[in-house]
């Protein structure tokens, strides 16, 4: 832990008092063996503590943190909404949480069952012929999705096809996702209207490109208008068209990606069907696929025979990309929130992302210049370039003075001083109003007191770190 300004937080080894115990250990019922004597340590240095010291620090600690339970948290790109607490219950449910993922399968039917109906609803969800739940991330989807285009390619005998089109509205795991799997990638710009360059890609066309990666909507907040034509192009030139479908908060209900042409795509379930999202995780990038490249798809995958449930691979699958058969708890929860919202629900999650997303634009737009002068899907990206000396960083940290997490920040990079907000469907009219209000006031402090923006945060219980020398030089352990 870096506690570096750290106000009034005194650490654990600085509450340690000589003699204090917090726990004791049984003795052992096993026979005593002396360990080798280059694996002993006798000086560990460790705090003396009692219990309750302890609980008391942690408890403190933990309050301090930011929760979309507690407070509105903005974050572009990563969909930070409130997720029902009866998804949770379910997925503590002693019968999922207990089940041991090597019991044979004649004594995990519920469990092969809610795997296989939660794979058919999610591809009929996104428009594909099927789904692998194995990825345990977005990312990890992505480079799943990259592989069995890797693996279509070399049954097609064309591995000379090594060039993957990247947009450079798409997501930032995306190139990393192909250099991965051996591809070299080539950026395709944005037109005027913030999508893709139609003529810079029939450009990048040739019998090199393996296919084509692109978030829709993007991260721009913009739906891609030209989807099927781009398509139509890939498919064309000999290539795939993979899909980040790390946005479908916008699209559940509305629209089916695979219906446009997309080959394989990826779903965030830990972004867009009910698991608290951030922190590190937990995640799930459940996959999906036409008919073309499902036979490819990560295994093993849950199938129906007969009336009973079992585990296969895929007649030509990439492999295993996980432990086990994916994050299982999170699986629990998206197939709860399924069933709690229903197909009617699923649409009105998405018809009340995109409404959010477009009032409070509406709310700063006069203020914060929005670089795309069209309607946005669910998030949308704006510009803090409002007052010359005042930057985007120094909004950002003011807003933590108003109690609001800050959105996400120099992210995409194709707009400078990129401020990327996304409300969700969850937030009520009121707290979008009270979001709106502080980006005001901000951007009034900006005119009359820059300096309030440059101190700021100024009521956090951590300062303004320097995070240049935090990335280069960071404190990974406590030395006293």
């Amino acid at each position: 832990m870096n506690t570096m300004n750290m106000r009034d937080e005194p650490l654990v080894y600085e509450l340690s008092r000589p003699g204090r115990i917090g726990c004791t250990l049984p003795r052992s019922d096993v026979p005593e063996y002396a360990l080798p004597e280059g694996l002993v340590r006798t000086e560990l240095d460790l705090p003396e503590l009692d219990e309750l010291t302890v609980v008391r620090h942690f408890t403190r600690l933990s309050q301090k943190n930011f929760s979309i339970d507690t407070e509105f948290y903005p974050l572009g790109s990563c969909t930070m909404k409130y997720n029902p607490k009866a998804n949770e219950a379910a997925a503590a449910h002693s019968g999922w949480k207990n089940l041991h993922p090597l019991v044979e399968p004649e004594h995990a039917q519920g469990a092969l069952e809610l795997l296989w109906r939660l794979q058919e609803a999610l591809q009929k969800i996104g428009g594909f012929a099927a789904a692998s739940l194995q990825p345990a991330a977005g990312a990890h989807g992505e480079f799943s999705g990259v592989l069995m285009i890797h693996a279509a390619l070399k049954d097609r005998g064309e591995l000379g096809r090594k060039k993957m089109l990247i947009p450079d509205s798409a997501h930032g795991t995306n190139p990393a996702s192909c250099t991965m799997a051996g591809f070299v990638t080539q950026t395709i710009p944005s037109g005027p209207d913030g999508n893709i360059d139609i003529a810079a890609l029939r450009a990048a066309l040739d019998d090199t490109v393996a296919g084509i990666m692109i978030t829709n909507p993007n991260t721009l907040g913009l739906f891609e208008t030209n989807i099927e034509e781009i398509c139509r192009l890939v498919h064309e030139a000999g290539g795939y068209v993979y899909g980040d479908g790390a946005n479908m908060n916008a699209l559940t209900g509305v629209f089916k990606p695979g219906s446009s042409g997309i080959d394989v795509m990826h779903f965030n379930l830990h972004k867009t069907f009910s698991t608290p999202h951030g922190g590190g995780g937990p995640g799930a990038g459940m996959i999906a696929a036409n008919e073309a490249l499902a036979p490819y798809l990560p295994g093993p995958v849950a199938v129906k025979r007969g009336e009973s449930y079992r585990l296969e691979m895929p007649a030509k699958s990439i492999g295993q990309v996980k432990a086990f058969y994916g994050n299982f708890g999170v699986l629990v929860r998206a197939y709860a929130y399924l069933l709690m919202t229903g197909g009617n629900g699923l649409r009105r999650v998405a018809e009340n992302a995109v409404l959010n997303a477009n009032y409070l634009k509406a709310l700063v737009e006069g203020v914060y210049p929005v670089p795309y002068k069209r309607h946005c899907m669910h998030e949308f990206v704006a510009k803090g370039t409002i007052v010359p000396g005042v930057h985007t960083l120094d909004i950002a940290k003011r807003l933590i003075d108003y109690g609001f997490h800050p959105p996400t920040i120099y992210f995409p990079l194709i707009v400078q001083e990129a401020l990327m907000i996304e409300p969700t469907e969850t937030e009520s009219k009121e707290t979008l109003d009270q979001y709106a209000d502080a980006m005001l006031k901000i951007a009034k402090e900006a005119a009359e007191q820059p300096e309030l923006l440059h101190d700021a945060p100024h009521n956090a219980p951590v300062a303004r770190l320097d995070e240049v020398m935090a990335a280069r030089c960071p404190i990974l352990c406590y030395r006293g």
